[in-house]
């Protein structure tokens, strides 16, 4: 029996739902379409053991007694026990090298082994989402360090008389809020980096998530970005735009991301760096047995409907071009991109600002969304594909 190698690089919110999906639904079909004349095997790496529901991060490095990091970092093998090892594997290491020829990809340890190992595909799906200069967001590696990060910021935080905050999106937005409830003592600025907080919304309510920081003593500064840093015992010195520099207790950086795509040739990937996608339905990638998914593709806009969104017409896709002429009657689910305004931010832990699908929404609606626990409960169903079980 000849086998197809379907690999998925990346097990965060992406790559765990594909990898679910493709298991319990795209899978057996495959098989079926063939007569099981054809095994299908998927790996998953993951350059972290864990999960981390990255979305709490603002709520996480505030306090340790909020919601407890147990419940942040959730090991992602559990999730994947019902599944049998003829069709499915978990290798845990960060893809460093893909030839495209051969169609192979190096993945090395990322727990301190040093060993590495060389995985073939015949399928490729690209999940490595993005990372941030900060470990409390996402770094590629060892889930420990970000624990470790946490575990550093929960600690220094009530002896911080300043803290600055870069980063005028929903991360830097959340922390302020998070941070101005929790230390109304300290003197808390937050650089928005442009005119305005929560550029992807309009103005209107940009200026409200501008005014609730304000209420908890947050100072909030436009158009001023930071240059440099560098620390000197426990005080970090920030160098900024306009020449000027601070001295702060506690600096926290939420100013955006990169894509995890330095493994990746150079012509598979945008201007910026992110996985081509050759039209926003199908979710094709830059080649014929590529795909991509996630923050990480040329489509995606950064919100989370990308990804929920893509993962049923991505696999319905995958179906068609792997089953071909024994794809019968079935096409492939186009991917329908949500482009009118959505985004929920936290401001605190009684509320915040939004809009659903171009409504603005009250902060009752935020808090019941958000912000009381920062949607902490669907980590473990994330984990194990629950939003996949149908088809």
């Amino acid at each position: 029996m000849a086998t197809h190698d379907i690999l998925i690089i990346g097990a965060s919110y992406a790559g765990l739902g594909t990898a679910h999906y493709l298991l319990k639904h795209t899978v057996p079909a495959l098989e079926r379409a063939s007569d099981n004349s054809t095994k299908y095997k998927l790996t998953l790496v993951s350059a972290m053991t864990h999960f981390y529901h990255k979305v709490g991060a603002p709520r996480f490095l505030a306090s340790a007694d909020l919601i407890p990091l147990s419940k942040a970092f959730l090991p992602i093998a559990d999730g994947f026990k019902g599944y049998d090892k003829d069709h499915f594997e978990l290798v845990i290491g960060e893809a460093q090298t893909l030839d495209e020829t051969k169609k192979t990809i190096v993945v090395s340890d990322t727990y301190g082994s040093g060993s590495s190992r060389t995985l073939s595909y015949s399928t490729l799906i690209l999940a490595t989402g993005s990372s941030s200069e900060s470990p409390l967001w996402s770094i590629p590696g060892s889930h420990e360090k970000t624990i470790a990060a946490l575990k550093e910021m929960q600690s220094a935080l009530p002896n911080a008389k300043t803290i600055l905050i870069a980063g005028g999106g929903p991360a830097g937005t959340e922390t302020a809020g998070e941070l101005g409830t929790l230390f109304p003592q300290a003197d808390i600025t937050l650089l928005s980096g442009a005119d305005r907080l929560l550029t992807r919304l309009r103005p209107a309510i940009g200026a409200a998530a501008e005014s609730q920081v304000f209420a908890l003593g947050v100072e909030t500064v436009h158009d001023l970005k930071v240059e440099s840093t560098s620390s000197a015992g426990s005080q970090t010195t920030v160098k900024l735009s306009d020449g000027t520099s601070r001295t702060v207790d506690i600096y926290i950086d939420a100013t955006g991301i990169r894509p995890n795509t330095g493994f990746l040739p150079k012509n598979w990937l945008t201007e910026k760096g992110y996985v081509i996608t050759r039209d926003t339905t199908s979710l094709r990638g830059p080649i014929d047995g590529v795909y991509a998914i996630g923050d990480v593709a040329g489509y995606s806009l950064g919100g989370a409907l990308d990804i929920v969104d893509a993962v049923r017409p991505l696999c319905s896709t995958i179906f068609v071009d792997l089953a071909g002429p024994n794809a019968g009657s079935h096409k492939a689910q186009p991917f329908k991109q949500t482009v009118t305004e959505t985004q929920i931010v936290p401001i605190g832990p009684k509320g915040g600002v939004g809009s659903v699908f171009g409504w603005r929404v009250p902060s009752l609606v935020v808090w019941l969304i958000k912000s009381r626990d920062f949607m902490i409960g669907m980590a473990p169903g994330t984990v194990a594909g629950d939003k996949f079980v149908k088809a």
